[in-house]
């Protein structure tokens, strides 16, 4: 049986996989996608061929021997994105770590390398394999050389595979005259200018009837059409010169002996190394061990004897630092945290597992924690909220968490696995995955797992901790995060701790009689939107719907899609204006919303003690904004009154009442002190309504002349403007012309220079280091701005407007509320806070302590920063959220 070489076309395939994969990044922020697609299709393809030998050819950048042929060759293609630029040494780097052959040569092309290996080999009796998305490779099939071409048709992959009958099969010509066929119609993608006017029908004829060019040149007067016969006639020269573009050179200088080629093992060190570090876990998992010959696995000592155990906690006392891991459970019953068990690591060779289990109780181990902590241990660990209501560590204790330093570094990311930090800190140590240590994605109770899996699980995440802690601290001191970490985002792991855990009482009947009136509500519409459209159908269908308004009833605007006429809110909102059916369509919309996702949603969230316990995250968005999660209490409806009235069913506990404290404008308090802008900032100063002051400056109208109207609108172009918004957008948000809109904003620039110098400023920084930064130092990378892509870079130059702000805006409240919590803590108050919601916080005040909270909330909030513009506050308080917003 013969042996196989497969052979792939490395641009091709590397440029085929950025197109059909998301623009991925690692935790470093190298661009990944076209890496990992790559390597899917090599894997795949590997697992059907099992060829013995393996070569990958790739362009050079220097001109090839048909540049100097002919100067504008390939002449039409577009610069390759340096998304994808950044990844050709990339892909290079990990083929060469797996020992994979690769050719190069100046002076010739990808093609001419696999042409000239695919001969040899071949010649030398080999099954040839060509892996390439270029059909020009086509002309180099042979009944021993097949050539495989991806193609992907509604998101499916599949492979096109090409013997000698195939192509004929396909293209009624020989792979040999798939030369003759650019040479007649030439190659818009290589810029191959082939005779002008013939197409492939007319080339293919030509083909059939006399076999080469050559042979129809001697017979030129007797082709047909007759324009095809006075182009070859008179343009014979661009026929020869297409021929020798489009013909592959299969005897170039290659410098490989086929042996060199020979496939040896793929999985090595260097590889499982690099493939960790670009963050490509699924295919570790090819690994199956082999590289542990380097890496060895964890080794952790259950300590079950409570001499032991004793032993262990006053050694840790006397050492510097420890990676430390709670395994905590949760009794929803009780809403209490317990302790399963505990691993403490102080290196490699050292990492101990504490179950909980006879004089080893759950109370011993959290004083034992506790006391380490307050003794002044470094403790590093992962995932400290979850861990603190099992263990309620001091704020002033040494903690560090490597997932929130892992955010802050990287907050493009998803997520921080702990082995992702791992893969870039851990040396010598096999760090496996949550589920490949739990063998399931699925959530566990600790009680159902074995000992030796927990204190594995619970030992990799507490030996990581300490192998990245020092290595991310590292990181934010250079990049300048330490001192947000340490003061704002630390110290927040707390406070949303304390906000969790005392949750907020919802009144499950008064979410009842909530739910029922939207019932009655939706019923109401239904009959009425029946009547209207003189039958029933089904409303949540937009297809239906979209038949209903746009064929039925001939409305217009409709836009029709693969699926149907779009009936997103957009379309409707415009049409609901001067049609009442459109208008209850959007508001039995609006209703039903309510009814599934709060009245019955919010209901089934209720927990035994008659609270909502939502879950706070800190490392979800790249702006550094908390979002509320399971369920989000961040959005309850607020645009519409029906929407509001949810709110009476959010009320304190007897002898307390809700306060609410909101910032008022911070993020344009935050822009007109970011941008110096003397106007804005004086305006501020002034205590003048920011907003008729901006329609006076825009509308050129003394402040006693401006109309509501006139406010609302400069309002709309205020708030934009800190958001990016282009003159569409404000066309849109305000139903005026575009150029009205451009106007509206050009005149704001004039009023307030500063602000137009200050974000253009902004954007071109961002450009510069590739990140925007909050007055207090954090930082968004900012891919997008040097994306090939037109769309992305626009947004990116509206996030680089936009995100200093919002996240100075987001840094300001963490600080805040970090300030309100620990003075209600530190002078023993019975209030608490109990939500964030974006610029607003809500506290459970008892009502002996109402002066003292408000004074609170007054001191800390308006003190949470030094800006230039101070920071003002509305505060309102009531017996249920509705009345205290």
């Amino acid at each position: 049986m013969s042996e196989k070489i497969l052979i792939i076309d490395g641009h091709s395939m590397l440029n085929r996989a950025f197109y059909g994969l998301p623009d991925l990044t690692n935790a470093e922020g190298r661009h990944t996608g076209a890496v990992l697609g790559f390597l899917n299709i090599l894997f795949r393809v590997l697992d059907e061929e099992k060829p013995e030998y393996l070569v990958v050819a790739f362009d050079l950048s220097a001109p090839t021997f048909r540049h100097k042929m002919f100067a504008e060759y390939k002449g039409t293609r577009h610069p390759m994105p340096e998304e994808l630029r950044e990844q050709v040494p990339l892909i290079k780097e990990v083929l060469t770590a797996m020992g994979v052959t690769i050719i190069t040569k100046e002076g010739y092309e990808a093609d001419d390398l696999i042409g000239t290996v695919a001969k040899r080999g071949e010649k030398e009796g080999m099954d040839v394999t060509i892996l390439s998305g270029d059909r020009d490779l086509l002309q180099l099939a042979t009944d021993k050389i097949l050539v495989r071409i991806p193609k992907t048709k509604g998101g499916q992959t599949t492979v096109l595979d090409y013997h000698t009958k195939d192509v004929i099969e396909e293209y009624q010509v020989t792979p040999a005259q798939i030369i003759e066929l650019k040479a007649l119609m030439g190659d818009t993608a290589d810029n191959i200018p082939g005779l002008p006017g013939v197409g492939p029908k007319t080339a293919t004829k030509i083909l059939l009837d006399y076999g080469t060019i050559e042979n129809a040149h001697d017979h030129v007067e007797e082709l047909k059409p007759k324009k095809a016969m006075e182009s070859m006639r008179d343009h014979w020269d661009l026929a020869v010169l297409s021929k020798q573009l489009a013909t592959i050179n299969t005897d170039s200088p290659v410098e490989l002996e086929l042996s060199e080629a020979r496939l040896g093992d793929l999985y090595t060190p260097e590889a499982y190394e690099i493939f960790r570090q670009l963050g490509f876990k699924k295919l570790l998992s090819r690994f199956d061990g082999q590289v542990t010959e380097d890496r060895k696995k964890l080794e952790v000592q259950i300590y079950r004897d409570f001499s032991e155990v004793d032993e262990l906690f006053s050694r840790a006392k006397k050492e510097k630092q420890a990676g430390v891991y709670v395994l905590a459970g949760f009794d929803a019953q009780k809403q209490e945290s317990y302790i399963h068990g505990v691993a403490v690591s102080f290196s490699a060779e050292d990492t101990a597992y504490v179950p909980m289990s006879g004089f080893v109780s759950g109370r011993y181990l959290k004083v034992s924690l506790m006391e380490l902590a307050e003794a002044g241990l470094a403790i590093w660990t992962y995932g400290l909220k979850e861990q603190l209501r099992a263990v309620p560590y001091s704020r002033k204790t040494k903690i560090s968490d490597v997932a929130i330093a892992a955010y802050l570094l990287d907050p493009l990311a998803s997520d921080y696995p702990f082995d992702t930090l791992a893969a870039q800190y851990v040396k010598d140590v096999l760090i496996l995955s949550a589920e490949e240590v739990l063998g399931t994605k699925k959530e566990v109770s600790w009680f159902e797992v074995p000992e030796e899996t927990a204190a594995m699980y619970a030992g990799e995440i507490a030996y990581t901790a300490l192998s990245c802690g020092p290595g991310l601290v590292e990181k934010l001191e250079a990049q300048g995060m330490r001192k947000l970490y340490d003061e704002v985002e630390m110290p927040l792991v707390y406070t949303l701790c304390h906000m969790e855990e005392a949750g907020i009482r919802v009144l499950p009947d008064e979410l009842e009689t909530y739910g029922e009136n939207l019932k009655e509500g939706i019923a109401r519409l239904e009959t009425s939107i029946y009547e209207a459209a003189g039958e029933k159908f089904n409303i949540n269908s937009p297809k239906q719907l979209g038949v209903i308004l746009f064929e039925k009833m001939q409305l217009p605007g409709g836009k029709k899609t693969k699926t149907g006429y779009s009936t997103a809110a957009d379309v409707l909102e415009k049409l609901a204006v001067d049609v009442p059916f459109v208008a209850d369509i959007l508001e039995y919309r609006q209703l039903t919303k309510l009814k599934s996702t709060y009245a019955d949603g919010l209901a089934a969230c209720i927990a035994a003690d008659g609270r909502i316990h939502t879950t706070f995250k800190q490392t979800i968005t790249a702006t550094g904004r908390i979002s509320s999660t399971e369920p989000n209490l961040q959005n309850i409806p607020t645009r519409i009154e029906l929407g509001r009235q949810i709110r009476k069913c959010f009320v304190p506990q007897d002898g307390f009442v809700f306060v609410d404290a909101d910032y008022s404008q911070i993020e344009l308090r935050v822009l007109a002190s970011l941008s110096g802008d003397e106007k804005l900032i004086e305006a501020y100063r002034d205590a003048e309504d920011i907003h008729a002051i901006t329609a006076s400056q825009v509308f050129h109208v003394p402040l006693s002349e401006v109309t509501p109207l006139m406010r609302r609108n400069a309002k709309a172009v205020n708030f934009g403007i800190v958001y990016g918004i282009s003159a569409h957008g404000l066309s849109e948000d305000l139903n005026i012309s575009r150029k009205e809109a451009q106007e509206y904003i050009d005149s704001y620039y004039e009023a307030y220079p500063g602000i137009r110098g200050y974000l253009e400023s902004l954007v071109e920084t961002a450009k510069k280091k590739e990140y925007s930064e909050t007055y207090y130092g954090r930082r968004r990378p900012m891919p997008e701005l040097s994306s090939g892509n037109f769309m992305q870079r626009q947004f990116g130059e509206r996030v680089a407007k936009n995100a200093p702000i919002q996240g100075t805006a987001a840094d300001i409240i963490k600080i805040a509320m970090n300030r309100v919590d620990q003075r209600l803590q530190e002078e023993g108050l019975k209030s608490r806070l109990l939500l964030q919601v974006h610029d607003e916080l809500l506290l459970e005040t008892a009502e002996d302590e109402l002066e003292r909270v408000r004074e609170i909330l007054r001191e800390e909030m308006i003190g949470a920063t030094d800006l230039a513009v101070s920071m003002e506050i509305d505060m309102h308080d009531g017996k249920n959220w509705y009345e205290a917003k």
